[in-house]
């Protein structure tokens, strides 16, 4: 995978000093939150079979229930992710590698 010159330049906008790179408030532990956010969203979108902002399919009870912010502590210090939740609870996130 390769990321364009024009993203990096988007995402680079504000950082002003080396110092807003890493850290609590830097630009990589935002891209580490951001990133596996999205990757939770998908695996609740492939286990519910609909993606977010859609219709249900017909007959599916199963439905998105909001979300919430467990903290998972890694090398690189602490990480508030938002996770997001379905009706009966049968997706699970219990180990997965990235984390």
């Amino acid at each position: 995978m390769t990321i364009s010159m024009e993203i990096l330049d988007e995402l680079l906008t504000g950082v002003e000093r080396p110092e807003d790179l890493p850290g609590d408030a830097g630009l990589l532990k935002e891209l580490k939150i951001r990133l596996m956010e999205r990757m939770l969203g998908g695996e609740l979108t492939a286990h519910l079979g609909y993606e977010e902002g859609k219709a249900a399919p017909p007959g599916q009870l199963n439905r998105r229930n909001g979300s919430t912010t467990k903290v998972l502590k890694g090398q690189d210090g602490v990480f508030p992710v938002t996770v997001p939740r379905d009706r009966d609870s049968s997706w699970r996130v219990l180990k997965t590698p990235w984390f």
